[in-house]
């Protein structure tokens, strides 16, 4: 499944940063409604392991964050409808589905025969009650954004799930293709969802938890019951690797049958090893790399939810936040971030989202005089010939200049030399950054809705609807924690709700652009890159791999189902 993730590395996958997918192909159909066929006794056995660089920041899907976190839920849970690596909305636990005349009456019919992994059997209850948890917890970071157009959700009978919404929709699909089926029995005597742990993690996926040790390791075995047909692997077995060289090295010596997380400077050794095969490819979602802007505004700081708001004064200026962006070689930075496997980044919603990538809006083309240019302009000088400039008289800057606190999360390997590069192109405009890399929940701990940060480098994976990601700069976001930057615009957020609501695909598709042109203008994130996916993974140990869906497919479930030792072809 193409999953919404911030990717810590997101989120994107997850992995799209993974990319995560469900596209559940058999031996050569991507599908998720396809049938996974059962294997023969003879035909089973071994456990993959693989190598990632971060660990799940929570089992619990409500709460999940990271890109490790929705790994582990597109292998143990299914959802109602799924996407295939086309980015095609196709059938999962739902059957089929429709709209009434009204346009705002929609109903899902489920399969039958579909059990929870301590034996319990699914039905629609599960389904209504799933939506109903995400929709109405408010504290749950990212799901809430999908079922929340539907003010009625009804089970009438055990196959059939009717959702009824305000308004008329367009992405009825989207809005299931992330909704992971909790098991209602177990769920409905949490008293708050958002502090349960979910440690037995019950599902209806392919494979179900056996142990997670906390920073180290999960385990996950093969549901011999799933719907769709056991896996033909025991299970799998992720290993926390959070060192890139560490990761190659794993794979090399065969520690580990595949990594996730490759790093680019890997790829030429990749290449001439016989042993691996390497798989890059141009995603339908991009791994996009960002740098996070904190521009919240003192009367916005959400206070009551832990926020601290000590931003630099000087990056509320956009001018300051336009000279960040000209100031910028992105070529280098692909260069040196990428070994150059990526393509200039522009907005949050990527090429492969199609239309709705708004590629006639004009980057901020670099440029060192005219970055110097709008400072000078705006008043910004180095009048202490330190070769930095100071701040405004107007802004109560606590370092005086605009020296700006730079983080980036630690697992990404190649941040320390993007950070560097950075520091070069911006103290030629008179600007100077602290780096430090700090570990990824640590970040997202200062970042939101804490906002005790200035920039953050960091990425994002994509879903294939441009709706969640452009939901990071609604205000109603800031005191969830989904907002990164604390920008807040009323028209922004107008027109949010109307691409929301409006059923005609081109008229979404212009109000989609107006808002990236909004962010655009308003430097509210400034994007890098969108990065090619490099996956790499062993042929001498289990066969069966699908490089033709790949790297989409080396996390999808169905791909992962259908390996098998190389010992038994």
């Amino acid at each position: 499944m193409l999953t919404p993730v911030r990717a810590r590395f997101l989120p994107v996958v997850v992995m799209v940063g993974l990319v995560l997918t469900a596209c559940a192909p058999t031996q050569a159909q991507p599908s998720g409604g396809s049938q996974v066929a059962q294997p023969s006794s003879n035909l089973t056995g071994g456990t993959v392991k693989i190598g990632m660089a971060g660990y799940p920041d929570s089992l619990n899907p409500g709460n999940g964050l990271l890109t490790e976190a929705y790994t582990m839920y597109e292998l143990v849970y299914d959802t109602p409808i799924a996407v295939t690596a086309d980015g095609s909305y196709v059938p999962e636990v739902a059957t089929d589905w429709s709209v009434a005349d009204d346009g705002v009456t929609w109903t899902m019919t489920l399969r039958d025969d579909v059990v929870f992994h301590d034996g319990t059997p699914m039905t629609s209850e599960d389904v209504k009650f799933t939506l109903e948890l995400y929709r109405d917890t408010e504290d749950f970071p990212y799901l809430p954004s999908y079922p929340d157009v539907f003010s009625k959700i009804e089970a009438p009978d055990p196959t059939h799930v009717v959702l009824t919404a305000d308004s008329p929709i367009g992405n009825f699909e989207y809005r299931m293709a992330f909704m992971y089926i909790l098991p209602k029995h177990i769920w409905e005597k949490v008293k708050d969802p958002v502090k349960f742990e979910n440690d037995e993690m019950i599902g209806t996926g392919p494979f179900k938890l056996v142990k997670a040790t906390q920073d180290e390791s999960v385990e996950l075995a093969s549901n011999q019951d799933y719907w769709k047909g056991a896996p033909f692997v025991d299970g799998l077995a992720f290993q926390t690797i959070d060192n890139g060289d560490t990761r190659i090295a794993a794979l090399d010596n065969g520690d580990v049958d595949m990594i996730i997380n490759t790093p680019t400077t890997a790829v030429p050794a990749l290449r001439n090893n016989p042993d691996l095969a390497l798989v890059l490819a141009d995603p339908l979602i991009a791994d996009l790399r960002d740098l996070i802007i904190n521009q919240i505004k003192p009367e916005d700081c959400p206070t009551n939810k832990g926020g601290k708001c000590t931003g630099h004064p000087a990056l509320k200026d956009v001018n300051v936040r336009k000279a960040l962006a000209t100031a910028i070689d992105k070529n280098q930075l692909i260069t040196v971030g990428k070994s150059g496997l990526a393509t200039p980044g522009l907005t949050l919603v990527p090429p492969g989202l199609g239309d709705f990538y708004a590629s006639e809006i004009p980057d901020y083309q670099f440029s060192v005089d005219a970055a110097n240019k709008i400072l000078d302009d705006a008043g910004y000088a180095d009048t202490d010939g330190d070769g930095i400039r100071e701040c405004l008289p107007s802004q109560d800057c606590k370092t005086g200049d605009l020296t700006f606190r730079f983080t980036y999360p630690d697992n990404i390997d190649s941040a320390p030399a993007e950070a560097d590069a950075l520091k070069g192109m911006w103290n030629a405009i008179g600007v100077d950054i602290q780096i430090q890399g700090l570990e990824e929940d640590t970040v997202t701990s200062i970042c939101c809705p804490a906002f005790d940060y200035d920039i953050i480098l960091w990425g994002w994976g994509s879903d294939p609807d441009p709706a969640f990601l452009l939901g990071v700069a609604l205000c109603q976001e800031i005191p969830t924690g989904f907002s990164e930057t604390g920008y807040c615009n009323k028209q922004y957020d107008d027109l949010y709700k109307a691409q929301g609501i409006e059923p005609d695909h081109t008229k979404r598709v212009e109000i989609v652009h107006q808002m990236q042109q909004i962010l655009m203008d308003d430097v509210v994130y400034i994007i890098p890159y969108y990065a090619q996916l490099v996956e790499a993974h062993r042929v001498d140990t289990f066969t069966g791999w699908d490089d033709a869906l790949a790297p989409l497919g080396l996390e999808d479930p169905g791909q992962l189902s259908i390996l098998r030792p190389t010992s038994q072809q």
